[in-house]
This record gives structure tokens, sequence and C-alpha cells, in this order.
């Protein structure tokens, strides 16, 4: 979501390091081009005036220009303007606030389209999964067609109860009647998704006003499309001038969306923003952690998120079981494609690598490589297409062999070539690893790993 405003970030980032001394002529000129930036990232003008006033104010002053890196110094003022406008400075829970007496109600408010339904599954799978909760959901949708049935199949896939459907009632019974339930089962959340409207408008604030005051819910979030952009950040002040919100949930962030809508978010409602939907799958949702979100931007990148992601997603025995292998060597194709699976679980590769320090600039040197899903998919194809013995002993794979696996996976023999070479630098990388060992490894550095013929000089 941030790649944009983070490669004119960066770019302005580093004509500043690549300077022994800055001038507060240097300094105002990076900031007219951070202001630009922003502006064409969506940011609210207001929010980019408070930014750059910041900035400006911690970087003019002389412990900064006469600083042995001044261009380092600008940098961390510029991220700790832009953690303090994600919500950073923050007291309180940086979730969902579930300190309540059971059934805790969740509202779920937003305009149709924004991906509200689905978060409400997302967010029971979570609950199930993470909190161990008891969790019931129920739509209070009675205007859109299949709305209350969507729901439905969304619990039965996060593994969580759904309000059965009783035709004719008005969102305000059912509201009731969930309540009513999560009291007597002992439910320790209820998820109420409301209905949305293709634009803000009396009717919607008005139900969604007599739902609040009905349930008093605990949260009340509000669902917002990243993709919007300014529109998102207008649609966050209707629903809270109108009805309160006590937090936000963006999806789409792992599109193509300017970013400014997250750095607008907070100053404009108030309200911190808590998750973030990152795909179309139940398991897709993020943690907001301003700071983090920062590190991104200015291309500082997440190992933290990273880690996090990696710890829920890969087998743990597995990969022990992969990583002893490779210590003796004994790296096959068919651990190749266990990797790739892996690698799968964790997300679109886009979102992997920019959590990467310094990965953007690594993307524009890849240029039209693509970083997409379907690049494990084909390969994952193309061994699947491959005979046990193919897999275990690669240097089998003559041309008849390659002519059959493309045709078996439906690729073609440059992609099979493209695909053992690969695997071929794979292992030979391994072998120097080992070969090496960790004192050697810590001498030569990373360089030390690469062909002969690719070392840097």
């Amino acid at each position: 979501m941030f790649e944009a405003l983070g490669n004119r970030l960066q770019g302005v980032f580093d004509r500043l390091r690549g300077r022994g001394a800055l001038s507060e002529a240097d300094v105002s000129d990076a900031l007219r081009e951070v202001r630009v930036a922003l502006l064409e990232a969506d940011v609210a003008l207001p929010v980019v005036r408070d930014i750059i006033a910041k900035v400006r104010e911690g970087a003019v002053g002389q412990e900064v220009i006469r600083s042995i890196q001044p261009g380092q110094q600008v940098v961390k003022i510029v991220h700790d303007a832009l953690v303090e406008a994600l919500g950073g400075g923050d007291e309180g829970p940086r979730g969902l606030d579930l300190n309540a007496a059971s059934p805790v109600p969740i509202l779920m408010v937003g305009l149709q389209g924004s991906g509200k339904t689905t978060t409400s599954g997302k967010i029971a799978l979570r609950l199930r999964m993470r909190e161990r909760k008891k969790v019931l959901l129920a739509s209070l949708d009675v205007h859109r067609p299949a709305a209350q049935l969507q729901l439905a199949q969304l619990a039965e896939r996060a593994e969580v109860v759904s309000l059965p459907i009783i035709a004719g009632q008005s969102p305000l019974q059912i509201a009731e009647r969930a309540m009513d339930l999560g009291r007597r089962e002992l439910y320790d959340i209820v998820i109420l998704d409301t209905a949305g409207r293709l634009a803000i408008d009396d009717a919607l604030m008005d139900e969604v006003a007599a739902v609040k005051a009905a349930v008093k819910p605990h949260e009340t979030l509000l669902v917002v499309d990243a993709m919007t952009g300014q529109d998102s950040v207008n649609t966050a002040r209707a629903f809270n001038e109108r009805v309160g919100v006590t937090g936000i949930v963006m999806t789409r962030v792992d599109g193509d969306a300017r970013g400014g809508a997250a750095l607008s978010m907070r100053a404009v409602t108030g309200a911190p923003i808590k998750l973030l939907g990152a795909g179309e799958k139940l398991d897709a949702l993020e943690d907001f952690h301003p700071d983090r979100i920062a590190n991104r931007i200015l291309g500082m990148g997440d190992i933290v998120s990273l880690v996090e992601r990696a710890a829920e997603t890969i087998d743990q025995a597995e990969a022990e079981k992969l990583a002893a292998r490779m210590q003796k060597g004994q790296f096959s194709l068919e651990d190749y494609a266990s990797q790739l699976k892996q690698i799968g679980k964790m997300g679109n590769l886009s979102g992997i690598m920019g959590m990467l320090p310094g990965a953007q600039k690594i993307k524009q040197q890849l240029g039209d490589a693509n970083l997409d899903q379907s690049i494990l998919k084909r390969q994952a194809a193309i061994i699947g297409s491959m005979t046990v013995g193919e897999r275990r002993k690669p240097e089998i794979i003559k041309a008849s062999r390659k002519k059959r696996i493309a045709s078996g996976s439906g690729s073609s023999v440059q992609e099979v070539n493209k695909l053992l070479k690969q695997f071929e630098d794979m292992r030979d990388m391994m072998k120097r690893m080992n070969k090496m060992g960790q004192k050697g490894l810590m001498r030569g550095g990373l360089a030390a790993l690469l062909p002969q013929g690719r070392r840097p000089f």
C-alpha cells in the first residue's frame, strides 16, 4: 500500500545521506519534496501540514545540521513524525479491546463493498484461534440479498456459530436476539455485522445509531477500503461524527492504494487503526503497529512482523527436518517444493518483500519479475509433474524428460530449465555455507556465497 510513497521518500533521503553536511536550505528543499510526496499519496492537507511542521521544527536545529550523519538524523525525525501521525503516541490496547463483561458486543459499521462482512469472519476466526474465545456472528443486513447467508458461510469456514436467520426481522430485533442468545449460551464475543450503503445517508446512520443505543457495543469498528483514498477518510469522519467509532479496520492494504488514508485516519477521527486486511483469505488479518508501518514506508523493513507471520504459518517440525537435510547436503527438489509451500502460506511475495529492509530497491531492480503468487504455483506444478526419482536426482532430467514435465505442468521447457537452474544455484550456495562454516561466513559475508562470476567487485 505504501510502495509509491516509500519510493518517493527514500529518494529524498538518499540525496540527503549523500551529503556530508546539510544547510537549512537543503532541509527546506527536502521538506518541500516530502510535502509533495505526502500530498500525492492522498494524505489529508491538515495532516501534511502538521507532519511537515513537526519535522521542520526538529530538523533545522544546529544539532542536526552539524551532526556527523545529518541525513540519518532527518530520517529519524520524519520517522517519529509518521509514527505520531499513525497514532504511535496513543496509550491503551493496540488491538481489539475485549476487557468487558461477556458477551462482549462488537459492532461492525461501514459502507457497502468495504469488506465489512468478510472482516467480521476474519475477526471471528482470529478471536477463536488466538484468544480461544467462543464467538457468535450475527448479520443485521436485511437490505442486501443473501448478506445473511454470506455471513453464515463465513462463520462455517471460521468454525464459529452464526445466528439462525429469521425472515422479516428488523436489524434492531436481530441485534437484541443475538445478545440474548449470547447471554443464555455463554458466548464470549458477539460480532454484529450491520448493513452498508453505497453512500452515506440518514437512513443508514439512523439504523446504526439505533442498534448501537440498544446493544451498547464495547467496540464499534469502522471498516474502510484503503483503495478509495480520500473518500475513505471522508467516510470515517462522517461515521465518527454521527455514530462514534472506537477503532478502524483498513481492508485491501495489499493492493496498490497510495497509503495516504492510513496516515490521515488517526488525525481526522481520533480513533486508532486497529487491524489491516491484507488479502481475501480468512486468516489475512494483521495487527496495526504505527512504528512498523513507518519503518515500511521509509524502507527500514518490518522484520518483527515477518517473524511473527512465519511463526504462525510455518510447520516447525517440517522446518527442522528440512534444516537437518540441508546441513547434510541432502537438499532435493522435494525439499524445494516443501519450501515453496511454506512460503505460499505466508502470503503474497510482494507483501513479504515489503517487510525486508531495502526491499523496495530490490523490487525495482527486478523490474518485470512481478513477485506474485503465480511464480510459486508454476514452480510447484513443474515439480509436481516430475517422478519421485527425478525430484530426488534432478541430474537425470534431460531433454526428453524436460518436454514431458513441461507438457504435464502446462509450462515451457524454458521454465523447466529456469527452475532447475535456480535449484542448482540454491544447492551450490548451501554447499558453500556448510563448507565455510559460521566463522568463514562471518569473515567473507554474503558475497562469499555467490558464484565466482557473480561476486561484486
